[in-house]
């Protein structure tokens, strides 16, 4: 059972995993081309338009060049993955959780280990295997082995690996549901109660999720209440050959995450996500955003549309987004890119295999491309 623990790290070197695999997926085709123009906030204010200068796009603010730097270091470690760097920092900017599928040696456990290097926050990493308890995860109470005189101490809580920053949870799907329902407990609690005592686990508490989606043989798949746990699932498929090549030269020596140093640093975290929050969104943008997830509910084409917790990950992860754009306000790109990572994990489309996420990214694209994109009226005003 010792082997199935994964002590927390600080900032040193984090420990060695197993390569796995984590991608995102693109948005619709109207991502990358956001609508340009000035649109009215809910509150009747006016949002700057693209290209104006803000708040956010000043660059003035310390945390936001931070966030930039962190996203480029990122990069030299993971090449060929860009869209997958961005969005998986912007789910760590929402408070939110991480879930990445893709075949093995793709680089999930690179991502996960990297991402807590540039925030400059303790690691660690979990293998979940079919005889991991929930004990091995959350920690759990010992006797004392006493003072100095050896005499008989009380009971003490020895925290497991989920009291770190960032956790890694290799293989998820192949732990039983009772572990991974202590860890999903624990995602949404921010805390564990273990032998009858609250435990609080750290702020900020990030885990990051992996999943092998090309093998079954004993595995146990998460149902659909604790996939929609996850506020991103990024699927980031192999690397062009250009990329790849930039990797092998890279790799011949040392491995270039062990380079990273911490670029994030403590509170930027919590100041990033208040200033997402803050950030206003048209009327029309809002608008866009609800129809979306309306639209996965429609019972003619889904058997399970997105969830209302959806509705708020898709919104948090839009201002995320902004965010790294540099924007200071919501535009209706961030909201188109946003919905295949935050909406396809949490829907069943019809006449699919359970669990195909081919089947769920088709289903959403199809919902992007039947809701009409906001535009700009004659008056510069962003309309459905």
């Amino acid at each position: 059972m010792d082997e199935a623990r994964a002590a927390a790290e600080g900032s040193g070197p984090p420990t060695t995993g197993a390569q796995a695999a984590g991608n995102p997926v693109a948005g619709s085709p109207d991502a990358g081309n956001p609508t340009e123009g000035t649109a009215e906030t809910g509150s009747g204010a006016r949002a700057p338009v693209p290209g104006e200068e803000g708040p956010l796009g000043s660059g003035s603010d310390g945390a936001e060049q931070r966030l930039g730097a962190a996203q480029a270091a990122l990069r030299t470690v993971l090449e060929g993955q860009s869209e997958t760097v961005e969005l998986a920092l912007a789910c760590l900017v929402t408070g939110g959780h991480l879930l990445l599928e893709d075949a093995p040696g793709t680089g999930k456990t690179t991502l996960a280990r990297a991402l807590a290097r540039v925030s400059g926050l303790s690691f660690s990493r979990v293998q979940m295997t079919a005889d991991v308890l929930p004990s091995d995860v959350t920690g759990a109470v010992y006797p004392d082995g006493g003072g100095a005189g050896g005499s008989a101490g009380g009971l003490v809580f020895r925290p497991g690996p989920l009291f770190a920053s960032v956790v890694l949870a290799d293989e998820l799907n192949r732990t039983p549901p009772r572990t991974q329902s202590a860890l999903l407990e624990a995602m949404a609690e921010r805390a564990v109660t273990v032998d009858g005592t609250r435990h609080a686990l750290p702020d900020p508490f990030f885990v990051v999720a992996t999943q092998n989606p090309l093998e079954f043989a004993g595995t146990y798949p998460l149902p659909e209440s604790q996939l929609d746990r996850f506020t991103v699932r990024l699927r980031p498929g192999y690397p062009d050959r250009s990329a790849e090549e930039r990797m092998l030269r890279a790799r011949r020596g040392a491995d270039p995450s062990d380079a990273l140093d911490a670029v994030l640093e403590p509170g930027d975290l919590a100041a990033l996500r208040a200033r997402a929050t803050e950030l206003p969104m048209a009327e029309a943008v809002e608008a866009d955003l609800l129809d979306l997830v309306r639209a996965t509910r429609d019972a003619r084409q889904f058997a399970l549309g997105a969830s209302p917790r959806a509705t708020l990950d898709l919104d948090r992860l839009a201002r995320a987004l902004a965010v790294l754009a540099g924007r200071a306000f919501v535009a209706p790109d961030d909201v188109r890119r946003a919905a295949l990572p935050a909406l396809a994990h949490r829907v069943v489309p019809l006449d699919a295999e359970p669990g195909d996420p081919e089947a769920q990214e088709d289903a959403v694209r199809a919902v992007l491309a039947s809701v009409s994109v906001p535009r700009l009226s004659p008056d510069g005003d962003l309309v459905r």
